[in-house]
């Protein structure tokens, strides 16, 4: 068997930076389709074990789907793994040279799975779904200004406002229209709903931030999302199980439907009150409430079943 030969690569705004683990070599590529172009061209003329990069705020989708296109074996990991790794191997510099070599260690020490990337339109579906939750943050500091502003500057305010609101009901529409043109996620939204307290916010969260929902086991969906508790033991001490990562814009999301659930879903109320009785403060019994309700939908849309129909609820 030939040596493995993995791949990190920096990705920046302007350029990329390659390193591997068969040589010291270090490669740079510019951001731009020429040079995209250039670099899958080169990595497809080796025998590639595994490409990994970061997550660089939307700066890395251009190359990651030009990878998927090409068949490379690609994945797009968290920035947060890759610096703790660096951390634990005495690498406590950073350029984006350093940071390729970091990242072609990772690979090659971590081996994370390699995973499709999302098509055009699910791309499309989570920039709409990120920029709803940048129009109602807009909504709620506006209107927290409005609350104390004098009266020169309320006017300015108010019109900023029903600007906002404009542009959160044309987001709204478009995010609807984007699900319906989609059988797919219509079928999935539909399961999804079917829950009580999940509504149409949720819904759209889950669809476009968690596409591994159905496909992974109800721990390793309560992982990624970030509300499975994590052992905290050392020696004879038995530290509190906290839970810490995941993704945070859609775990925010989660909260607010599970508190609807905790009212009007009576399995996630009942599973509330009892924790609450056996002494669980609220903040712990919501997050086992969230971590319950994430893996019924997770069964629902593996099991292609409604929350009325599933084995538990019947």
């Amino acid at each position: 068997m030939g040596t493995e030969l993995f791949v990190g690569i920096d990705v920046s705004k302007d350029k990329f930076d390659l390193a591997t683990t068969a040589s010291c070599e270090q490669m740079q590529f510019g951001n731009d389709q020429r040079g995209i172009d250039t670099l899958v061209k080169w990595l497809g003329q080796h025998q590639l074990t595994l490409v990994v990069l970061e997550a660089s705020g939307g700066y890395e989708m251009a190359l990651a789907s030009a990878l998927a296109v090409a068949g490379l074996p690609t994945a797009v990991v968290n920035p947060r793994q890759v610096r703790d790794y660096a951390k634990a191997s005495g690498e406590l510099a950073k350029t984006d040279a350093i940071d390729a070599a970091v990242l072609a260690g990772f690979a090659a020490a971590m081996r994370p799975q390699a995973r499709p990337v999302p098509d055009e339109q699910a791309r499309q579906l989570k920039a709409l779904v990120a920029r709803r939750r940048d129009l109602i943050d807009m909504i709620v500091a506006e209107s927290n200004r409005l609350e104390t502003a004098l009266p020169a500057i309320a006017s300015g305010i108010r019109k900023h406002l029903a600007w906002l609101e404009k542009q959160l009901a044309a987001v709204n529409k478009d995010i609807d229209d984007t699900i319906r043109s989609s059988p797919v996620w219509r079928e999935k939204d539909q399961l999804l709903q079917s829950a009580p307290g999940v509504g149409p916010v949720t819904s759209f969260a889950l669809l476009a931030d968690l596409p591994e929902l159905g496909a992974l086991s109800h721990k390793q969906i309560a992982a990624l999302v970030g509300v499975a508790p994590f052992n905290r033991d050392s020696g004879r001490r038995k530290g509190k199980r906290t839970c810490w990562g995941g993704r945070a814009d859609l775990r925010r999301t989660l909260y607010m439907g599970t508190l609807a659930a905790t009212r009007f879903n009576p399995a996630i109320r009942e599973f509330y009150q009892r924790l609450l009785e056996r002494g669980k403060s609220k903040k712990v019994a919501i997050i086992a409430c969230m971590r319950k309700l994430l893996t019924h939908l997770n069964a629902m849309i593996r099991d292609n079943c409604t929350w009325q129909n599933m084995p538990c609820h019947a």
